[in-house]
């Protein structure tokens, strides 16, 4: 059987476990909120009403076509492509290359962060599958200028980073809706988990708080992954309509030559 992603890749172990994927959560959810190109996620009006689904969305969509056959992953990236495309449509301008290249680099970095803070450092072979993989799905959505290796990839995520982000009054939005939809607990539980997985700038232009006692934490974490607690803990992260979606995350999702619907809680993916 042929599928987008090998069986046997590290981008399907990143992806195939609830854990790794909450911290990837944690982090897009940062930089989403400093993205200059933002804006296109309240075009809609559906980010502020519903923040947690938007980004649950993307998720599940990047599980889909990392799990599925190849045809359906490219039927599910051409659904994606279609879209953001009547997006781009009803508002009368075009998102722009580089907004789609940062989510692809989101996926990117958060995906090799996530699984180095909870597993172990990841070879320079296995973030240059990571990388491949994601361009990929890139370059079938027709984005141009994908680097296609982990040493190519670096300074051009560097240099996203000093150019497309910026906190505004989106930023303070969007923070204040994920305080909202998570509650005060959840709220500094996800600030904690996200200082750890960010770069360097976007902790900065945030000012998030230190997590110094989540990283020492990690290892009583790690065994707690082990057995049953690690879900319970999992299931503080966020709130009870999610819960489902959360315990389906340790397992490949079903039917993927079938169907790529959006999550319950979901509508679209980012950006539009």
């Amino acid at each position: 059987m042929d599928y987008f992603v090998a069986p046997d890749s590290i981008v399907r172990r990143i992806w195939g476990k609830g854990d790794t994927i909450l911290f990837i959560f944690a982090g897009a959810a940062a930089e989403f909120a400093l993205n200059k190109a933002v804006d296109w996620l309240y075009f809609t009006g559906r980010l502020p009403s519903d923040p947690l689904g938007r980004l649950f969305s993307t998720v599940e969509y990047a599980r889909k076509i990392v799990f599925a056959e190849r045809h359906a992953a490219e039927r599910a990236i051409d659904t994606i492509a279609a879209i953001h495309g009547a997006v781009e449509q009803n508002r009368g301008i075009a998102i722009p290359d580089w907004a789609y290249r940062d989510v692809l680099f989101m996926l990117i970095h958060y995906s090799i962060r996530a699984f180095e803070v909870l597993e172990r450092p990841m070879t320079e072979a296995e973030k240059d599958e990571v990388v491949t993989v994601f361009c990929r799905v890139g370059q079938r959505m027709g984005i141009p200028e994908l680097p296609y290796t982990y040493a190519s990839w670096l300074p051009t995520r560097e240099y996203h980073l000093a150019n497309d982000l910026a906190h505004s009054a989106y930023t303070t939005d969007l923070y204040r809706q994920y305080r909202k939809h998570l509650g005060t607990f959840r709220y500094q539980l996800v600030l904690a988990g996200q200082r750890l997985v960010v770069p360097p700038h976007v902790r900065t232009l945030l000012s998030l708080p230190n997590a110094a006692w989540l990283r020492i934490s990690l290892p009583a974490y790690r065994l707690a992954q082990r057995v049953a607690l690690g879900r319970w803990l999992r299931s503080l992260l966020l709130p009870a309509a999610y819960q489902a979606q959360i315990l389906a995350l340790d397992a490949a999702p079903v039917a993927t030559t079938l169907s790529f619907r959006p999550a319950p809680h979901a509508t679209r993916p980012a950006i539009g």
